[in-house]
């Protein structure tokens, strides 16, 4: 081989060595940061075939609808619990901060946080669906069947 191609040869091999050094250092960054979605009952029950539950202190997203009567708030501060479900099992949600304007019980949402808990999540971040069109497709597809109704309140009728 001549020394030409021998240079060429050393040059290609760094700049595909340094690429491929790079790729895996950002793909080992990212790993923290990457949350998988879930619903109420696959965290519970398990995600896939291999029914693989997420491990306490993991991040994740889970999104689905918030019970009727769960939301419980601490009156003098901005800590909130609430139940979130889809078709199956419920799980707790407990959240330090202001709600979206859209927050409401019977209301579709995505709660992204740390498990801290097998059936309990702390959140970060609560994001409520815009309107009755948007919902993200996976809530959809777990919340499909589901008929939600209007609450119902006790009223007092007059005398009239």
């Amino acid at each position: 081989m001549n020394p030409r191609r021998k240079k060429r040869m050393m040059t290609v091999l760094a700049v595909v060595f340094g690429l491929g050094t790079a790729v895996a250092l950002v793909l080992y960054a990212l790993e923290g940061n990457i949350n998988l979605f879930y619903t109420p009952t696959e965290l519970v029950e398990g995600k896939g075939p291999e029914k693989q539950k997420p491990f306490v202190g993991q991040k994740l997203r889970i999104g689905g609808m918030v019970v009727p009567g769960s939301v419980q708030r601490d009156q003098d501060s901005l800590h909130v619990e609430f139940k979130l479900m889809d078709t199956g099992p419920t799980v707790k949600i407990i959240y330090q901060g202001i709600l979206p304007d859209l927050f409401r019980e019977g209301q579709g949402i995505v709660a992204q946080g740390k498990l801290i808990a097998p059936n309990t999540i702390e959140a970060f971040e609560v994001l409520a669906k815009h309107d009755e069109k948007y919902m993200p497709p996976e809530v959809a597809e777990a919340v499909k069947g589901i008929k939600h109704e209007k609450p119902v309140y006790n009223t007092v009728k007059g005398d009239s």
